[in-house]
């Protein structure tokens, strides 16, 4: 693989040359890899796990001034992305639907990119973090024989190296049993041959998940009235308002008022828009925010509570631990 990193400028202010580590991706032992980056522009953090045809890259950072960002890479791999935190463009640069895409928090999605060039556009910000999936071709043919129709469908254009998305137009939100997935495989505390089959049954969970979601709302789009562009503007309005005041959040017909749509619309547009209902995407961005909190260790459990608009300790505990199916405790150990 081939890095080049430039700023706003276009001034080249970083180059790399890495080589496919096809052998780790193609181990029948698990391989650990960890890398720390401290230079001028960002700071970040990895973990890289393979195995049998998977790669799991679990990662965050801190990036300092506006990337653009070019990479070549001769062989391919299906990637789900699980973005955490942050926002960034992605994408082959082409038009229509495989322009370059933008990714924000709890957001994800599936996609194949048989050319060799991809761009990245990441903007300067703080606690960027991801969690990123991806098979080789032919571990992911293989695991989509007889394996459902979305499936199927996604291995006949990897068979025939077409670009694909599992969602083209937006990316959709991650659920809570994906983030509950997602916190499994971060927090694993198996070692060798019992980690690797952990970790493999996890990222089928996520695929899995994957499809389900995409054909309930497939399901949905096609019994349910189309949003028109100004639906569309008027929600993402919405969560926007809802994100922004997460201490006290509005109800939901000030909400409505706020976006400029009626009631009705601004919950079933929400649920079609996002997959979730407006207060469950809401909790769904506290407890994720909750648990950036708890891991930097700058805060009580009263502080994060109160920072988040619970009423108690209690309050926040509970929620936690429905959500994430641990308690915020444990996770600070």
């Amino acid at each position: 693989m081939d890095i080049q990193i430039r700023n706003d400028a276009r001034e080249l202010i970083y180059t790399e040359q890495q080589e496919f580590p096809l052998g780790k991706m193609r181990s029948t032992s698990l391989i650990e890899d960890k890398q720390t980056v401290n230079l001028a522009f960002v700071e970040a953090d990895f973990r890289e796990m393979y195995f049998d045809g998977y790669h799991i890259a679990i990662g965050g950072a801190n990036v300092h001034q506006n990337l653009h960002i070019t990479t070549t890479e001769h062989i391919s791999t299906i990637s789900l992305m699980f973005v955490l935190n942050g926002e960034f463009d992605s994408g082959p640069g082409e038009v229509g639907d495989f322009a370059m895409r933008r990714y924000k928090s709890l957001e994800h999605n599936l996609f194949y990119n048989p050319t060799i060039a991809e761009n990245i556009d990441v903007e300067k910000q703080r606690d960027f973090e991801l969690v990123g999936l991806s098979f080789s071709k032919e571990r992911f043919l293989e695991l989509a024989v007889n394996n459902g129709r979305v499936l199927e469908q996604l291995a006949d254009k990897v068979a025939g190296d077409k670009m694909i998305y599992l969602n083209r137009k937006t990316n959709p939100p991650i659920t809570t049993r994906m983030m509950m997935v997602l916190e499994e495989i971060r927090q694993c505390k198996f070692n060798g041959g019992i980690k690797k089959l952990f970790l493999q049954s996890k990222v089928l969970e996520l695929l899995a998940l994957q499809c389900e979601q995409y054909e309930r709302v497939e399901n949905v789009r096609s019994t349910s009235h189309a949003l028109t562009p100004s639906d569309r503007d008027k929600l993402h309005y919405a969560r926007e308002l809802l994100l922004k005041n997460i201490q006290h959040p509005p109800s939901l017909p000030e909400l409505s008022r706020m976006a400029g749509l009626n009631e009705f619309k601004l919950k079933n547009g929400f649920r079609q828009l996002f997959d979730n209902s407006v207060f469950g995407y809401l909790n769904d961005h506290r407890m994720e925010y909750a648990r950036k909190m708890i891991a930097r260790q700058q805060y009580t459990m009263t502080e994060i509570a109160e920072e988040l608009g619970f009423s108690s300790v209690q309050h926040f505990s509970v929620a936690f631990k429905k959500k994430f199916g641990i308690s915020p405790g444990k996770i600070r150990l």
